[in-house]
């Protein structure tokens, strides 16, 4: 389900700024934001943080929250995250108001069931440091609920078929001769035009001794190549064109004429023209890439409209929970189980 909600409140899709929430005061004592006419709490934040730390903590230790990436600890980014998490979940609940999306009585009632399972798999330690109503809990699930009924309303149209042409993937090995190098920055400063052709006539040598009977391409490539990469797998769309262009035209242990590309002169070598695992596989991915990206452009249209209102001084003071007597991690799972996927 997490998966789902990938895209963050601000900046989801290509292109999409969003806009820059605004510090305000005139909160109610426990509302840690609010996004027009929705708030969230510091009890529904802290179930979603709680439960994401000891799902960290589960699979890595306690010992993860010493991790610091670029002066910010791990846990100020889980942090971040989480309220990233919880905010778009409840922009979602708009858009649901919005598009007359709303649940069936069943569905509020599948709520009521799992907020009333995980509420009751809750120690009392759990309940006070957490500062958590079983209603809290249904409204989570509930919103929860309404942001997957939008989403899957707005991707409903995209079309699922991919075919295995588009979703194949290649394995090839090559040989690069540059035409370029790097100056003291690492910026690419590109050979002189007699450099290029001496480097296409060591290509075309190279080329030509690839091609003899018996040769082995790895062997030459450990020799010649310029690329510290020597074996590629992709997809249509993940290489440079020129080069996906040519490798894609080659059967299984071809070898490619000089190839150009902004890198230099390639030599390509087919090894693998399909992989009916690997293909399946890019189907799937290509059908969320470009469900993500449907859902992304509307979302961010949607939010830019939003007034967004942090409230500072509390969101401050939150922080995990380092209590032994609290240990729940299933809030998602239990929703995943009467939601099922």
């Amino acid at each position: 389900m997490l998966a789902v909600f990938v895209v963050l409140l601000t900046a989801c899709g290509k292109g999409g700024g969003g806009t820059t929430v605004v510090l305000t005061t005139g909160f109610r004592k426990d509302e840690v934001f609010r996004i027009d006419s929705v708030s969230c709490t510091l009890p529904e934040i802290m179930v979603y943080l709680t439960n994401t730390q000891n799902q960290y903590e589960s699979v890595y230790g306690k010992q993860i929250w010493d991790t610091d990436m670029d002066g910010v600890t791990l846990e100020e980014n889980v942090k971040d995250t989480v309220l990233a998490r919880i905010a778009q979940i409840k922009s979602m609940a708009l858009m649901a108001k919005e598009k007359g999306v709303t649940l069936t009585e069943e569905e509020k009632a599948l709520a009521g069931q799992a907020a009333s399972r995980y509420y009751g798999g809750l120690n009392e330690t759990e309940v006070a440091l957490m500062g958590v109503e079983e209603k809290t809990i249904n409204t989570l699930y509930q919103e929860f609920a309404l942001a997957q009924k939008v989403y899957q309303l707005i991707i409903q149209d995209i079309n699922p078929e991919i075919s295995d042409d588009e979703a194949r993937t290649i394995k090839v090995q090559h040989i690069l001769i540059k035409t370029y190098t790097l100056d003291g920055t690492g910026k690419k400063v590109e050979y002189t035009d007699t450099a290029k052709q001496e480097a296409y006539e060591k290509a075309v040598s190279v080329q030509q001794k690839a091609l003899k009977e018996g040769q082995d391409f790895e062997s030459l490539a450990t020799q010649y190549s310029e690329d510290s990469v020597m074996t590629y797998s992709f997809r249509k769309g993940e290489m440079d064109a020129d080069f996906e262009a040519a490798a894609f035209q080659l059967g299984n242990n071809e070898i490619s004429d000089v190839v150009t590309s902004s890198y230099g002169y390639h030599i390509i070598k087919c090894l693998s023209t399909f992989d009916r695992e690997e293909t399946d596989n890019n189907k799937l991915k290509i059908v969320e890439e470009r469900r993500q990206e449907v859902f992304g452009q509307e979302y961010d249209l949607f939010v830019e409209g939003l007034t967004r209102n942090l409230n500072e001084d509390l969101w401050e003071t939150v922080s995990f929970i380092h209590d032994p007597a609290v240990e729940t991690s299933d809030f998602f799972d239990v929703y995943n189980e009467y939601f099922p996927q």
